[in-house]
Parts: C-alpha cells; structure tokens; sequence
C-alpha cells in the first residue's frame, strides 16, 4: 500500500466522495482560503469533514446528478476520517478551466485540480481548515437520524429501500444551503 501523506485537505461530504470516486477533478476554494490555508500543488491526504446538513446533500446531489454523478445515500458517506489519497497538480483560477466542477459563482474562486485520487479504509481524524497535519484518533461519525431515513416516503429506515442506487428525485431544485 502507498504511504498516505502527513498533510491532508477537508472536505465536506458529498464532495469528498466525488473526488476520489465521481470523476470530480477540481476542489473549490476562494483565492482567500487557499493562500490563508497554505495550498499548493502536492499529494496530500483527503480528509471527510464531520459535518454535512441534508440542505448540503440534497443540494450536492442534486447539483452532482445534473453532472452525470450518482452519490451514494447519505449514511453510506464516511465523515471525520481520512479517506484517501489525492495528487493536487494544480491550483487556476476559474476561466482557466473548462471543468463542469469549476464554480463559477465568484470571480474570487479557485480551483484545485486534483489527479490519481485513491480511497483507502476510513481513517478517524480530527479536521481542520486549509491544508493541515493530521493524526489518527477519535471515531468515523455514525449516521444521523436524518441520513438513515434519506429517500424513504414512509420515513423507516434503509431495509425496506429497494431502490437505494438510483438517484433521487426533487419536484424542485434544492436551493444552494451557503451564501
């Protein structure tokens, strides 16, 4: 196995997901967040963040799907623990890219381009902002209430899910939960 680098990047799920197993080749930053975070190209560890709200997840998946990227129901999504390797090859500004990943929301954004992602076992970690030294420890979080009930009308849990594979479907689209 490849040794996994001492410096990692958190990330929120389901974006995490996305980049080491959706084909996502940009991770969005503000010019702000990535010299205050000290980012530049270099392979790094990609840490899943504890939180996630259902306004997030449904917004991404919604979001994803129109991109071609199924993500997996909400409680199958590891948070609080590295979970995989990531080669940062690039960091460009938003018209230097032609990625359906790209924001394109601030002319302030930037965009790391990530390459060879790899998924290994979750890890529990502590996250942080910006790139950050990382060391074992603590729990992967268990699944919240919310996320265990995800797409069932009836509210029970996933056991009675039959079509847990199949991307969910809005009457309207979620509205973006961050400014």
């Amino acid at each position: 196995m490849t040794s996994i680098p001492d410096i990692a990047l958190s990330v929120r799920q389901p974006s995490a997901w996305a980049l080491l197993h959706g084909g996502k080749d940009i991770e969005n930053r503000t010019a702000f967040s990535v010299k205050a975070g000290g980012m530049k190209p270099a392979r790094i560890a990609l840490h899943a963040a504890k939180g996630m709200t259902q306004a997030e997840y449904e917004y991404a998946a919604y979001k994803f799907a129109d991109i071609g990227c199924v993500v997996p129901r909400p409680d199958d999504l590891a948070r609080g623990a590295i979970i995989g390797v990531i080669e940062v090859i690039a960091i460009v500004h938003r018209e230097e890219t032609g990625s359906p990943w790209m924001s394109r929301r601030s002319p302030d954004m930037r965009g790391l381009v990530v390459a060879d992602p790899m998924a290994i076992q979750p890890i529990p970690a502590d996250g942080a902002r910006g790139y950050f030294k990382w060391k074992a420890g603590g729990e992967v979080c268990q699944p919240a209430a919310w996320m265990r009930r995800w797409n069932h009308p009836s509210g029970d849990d996933r056991t009675t899910d039959l079509f847990a594979d199949q991307a969910p479907a809005y009457r309207a689209p979620p509205k973006r939960p961050w400014g």
